[in-house]
């Protein structure tokens, strides 16, 4: 497997590559020079698998020869063996049509888990018996941050620097990643910031030449392909459960990095019988406007109650953008170019009924959020998180026939965001007893300015070169 970048300006790399890379060189992001292909026998025999053997099966056309099949078993069992469910992602009925596919059973309460857990150890096992010293730089609007922290603390051979937007995050989500005191970890915390503004930095550096050219940058964002494609698993995991290759199912994604969703898109490209995928917004809806009317532009930012979608620049929108252009990586570099300038980018209507097959979208304000988070609390004594409810509210608003199963998924444990649970159900969610301790632990971050050379010159002074 031979990945390109969708601005066609870069070299193809294998697995291993593209793992220990993140950005391409060119500013683009690696996606598969082609799309493998599942049949239905292959989907079929998927059914009644662990979900280790499942992501065995669906990562081996991606992984290619950078790993044995016993080596990638190795590692999904290393990485999934200490979730707290033992189907890594369950399903949970919510009524004669909806799912809750959990995605939250890992360390950090959170979907990240699920890909992170498996991108740490491909680090650690990418990295061994070489002299590269991995320095890397993510953004987060609340969970990855956490998640790649876990993943990444006290590994040889990694610094990680974690950028997120001071007060916008919930307590929970900052404390989940300031207080993993591992000498490699460093926290950085953006006064004034967004995240948009510290996923532009995180891009800004890997554009650098100088900067990267002193250090091996790589990137836990989804703009890493390895962390992606480790997502695709539970589309395949969940569908088949509910009857797939047989029927087709739906799935709605609160999204707010197109990360998530794009990985169910992968997976419909190989074969998976998705009838829709539903991309749920909240009222920073650049995602929606983009699909329903063509309006790729940027807007202001608006803090909610959901702050790991409160996102107006989609990193991974690009990919899908990259197939919509027919491929063309010189296209849409100049499309990037434009959009990167203006802020703004239309989407043609051969391009809108293309993605309009597959893609179908939602804009969720906060009331509707809070309302179906009740309902879910009252019909079906569930609590869910405000990112579940968006997609959930989502799911619901679906014109879909009734046949169809919609699974949404649930993107983070309710006690990540206590305030916002409360607030609409009138109960308070409880951590698990794993992380019970959280708000007792030290803390430990430093608060930069939302300056590009200075968290640059902070990253320079502690990075290892080596």
């Amino acid at each position: 497997m031979r990945y390109v970048s969708t601005r066609g300006n870069a070299p193809a790399l294998d697995f291993t590559g593209v793992t220990l890379a993140g950005l391409a060189a060119d500013g683009g992001l690696y996606v598969p020079e082609t799309w493998p292909a599942f049949t239905r026998e292959q989907i079929a025999a998927l059914a009644g698998l662990s979900y280790v053997d499942t992501a065995v099966a669906v990562l081996t056309p991606f992984v290619g020869d950078a790993l044995d099949e016993g080596e990638l078993r190795a590692l999904c069992e290393k990485a999934y063996g200490g979730f707290a469910h033992d189907a890594v992602t369950p399903l949970v009925q919510l009524d004669g049509r909806n799912w809750l596919l959990e995605l939250f059973h890992g360390p950090t309460l959170a979907f990240k888990d699920v890909a992170l857990q498996l991108l740490g150890l491909l680090f650690e096992r990418f990295l061994s018996g070489r002299d590269t010293h991995l320095t890397v730089v993510g953004a987060t609007s609340g969970d990855t941050g956490s998640a790649a922290i876990d993943a990444l603390a006290n590994r040889a051979k990694v610094d990680l620097f974690m950028l997120h937007p001071q007060g916008r995050v919930s307590d929970v989500q900052r404390r989940q990643m300031t207080t993993v005191l591992a000498p490699n970890i460093h926290n950085i915390a953006l006064d004034g910031g967004s995240f948009d503004d510290a996923q532009a930095m995180v891009k800004a550096l890997f554009a650098d030449q100088d900067f990267a050219g002193r250090f091996t940058l790589s990137a836990v964002n989804s703009i890493n392909w390895a962390r992606l494609a480790a997502q695709i698993v539970y589309y395949f995991y969940a569908a088949v459960r509910l009857g797939a290759p047989d029927r087709p199912i739906a799935f709605s994604v609160p999204t707010g990095n197109f990360g998530d969703v794009f990985a169910g898109y992968v997976a419909a490209r190989m074969g998976l019988p998705v009838a829709k995928l539903i991309v749920a917004t909240n009222v920073n809806d650049i995602l929606h406007r983009a699909l329903s009317a063509g309006d790729y532009s940027v807007g202001t930012v608006t803090p909610t109650a959901a702050p790991s979608m409160d996102i107006q620049v989609s990193s991974n929108f690009e990919r899908l953008l990259f197939d919509l252009h027919g491929r063309d990586g010189m296209a849409l570099a100049g499309a990037m170019r434009g959009f990167d300038a203006n802020r703004v980018m239309a989407l043609t209507p051969a391009m809108r009924t293309e993605a309009g097959a597959l893609f179908a979208s939602a804009r969720i304000d906060g009331e509707t959020m809070a309302r179906t988070m009740r309902a879910a609390c009252n019909r079906a004594a569930m609590l869910i998180d405000p990112h579940t409810a968006i997609g959930l509210a989502a799911a619901h608003a679906a014109d879909l026939p009734r046949e169809v199963p919609i699974v949404t998924l649930a993107t983070a444990h309710p006690a990540k965001f206590p305030d916002a649970v409360a607030q609409a159900t009138g109960l308070t969610p409880t951590l698990p007893p794993r992380v019970g301790d959280l708000f007792e632990r030290e803390e430990r971050y430093d608060v930069l300015p939302n300056d590009l050379a200075t968290v640059r010159a902070y990253i320079a002074e502690r990075a290892t070169t080596a």
